[in-house]
């Protein structure tokens, strides 16, 4: 009688399709630069990420509900494009808590922050539940979303929305025909 070795466990969960999720990183209080790609390093690291992509850096005008504040610290701003097969759910909480690891503190809406992490996309999954709203309701309105995003991926679209080329292209053209430079950057 030959003995064969137990077959391992079977794993009850379903194997989760590898995903390209959309993550914007932006920071305007303490080494910006360094903090980004500390943020994309440690995104890299999670469990059930591939690989990570980081767009080029841009460095932003802040913004506050009312508008351009050239006052406030500048922002800079990239899009990551992250390969994983973590839930949309689970990589936002993950998302929240690297932000809190960079000392990111929830004060003010729209107020300086030392890390501020935001899932964009994930795949084509829409969601409008109020812990997961997917793709991200003011991606459209950001070019400091769209512009690095499109560094990485010039063919790059939100989910239900459109091509993130033409949406750029609006908020440009809405920015030079009326002077609202709010669309542009900062928050």
């Amino acid at each position: 009688m030959v003995r064969m070795p137990p077959l391992p466990p079977i794993d009850p969960r379903p194997a989760r399709e590898t995903t390209v999720a959309v993550v914007a990183l932006g920071a305007n209080l303490g080494d910006r630069r360094e903090t980004i790609e500390q943020a994309a390093a440690r995104i890299a690291r999670l469990p059930l990420v591939d690989d990570v992509r980081l767009s080029p850096l841009h460095e932003t005008v802040a913004v506050r509900p009312d508008g351009p504040d050239p006052d406030a610290p500048t922002y800079v701003n990239a899009v990551a494009l992250v390969t994983t097969r973590l839930a949309p759910q689970v990589l936002l909480g993950m998302l929240h808590a690297i932000e809190e690891e960079h000392g990111r503190e929830r004060r003010e809406r729209w107020g300086d922050r030392t890390l501020d992490l935001d899932l964009i996309a994930y795949g084509d999954v829409t969601s409008n539940a109020a812990h997961l709203l997917l793709p991200h309701p003011r991606a459209a309105e950001r070019l400091f979303v769209l512009e690095p995003w499109l560094d990485l991926d010039p063919d790059a679209e939100i989910p239900g929305v459109g091509r993130a080329v033409d949406l750029a292209a609006g908020l440009r053209s809405d920015a030079a025909g009326d002077g609202d430079q709010q669309s542009e950057s900062g928050r």
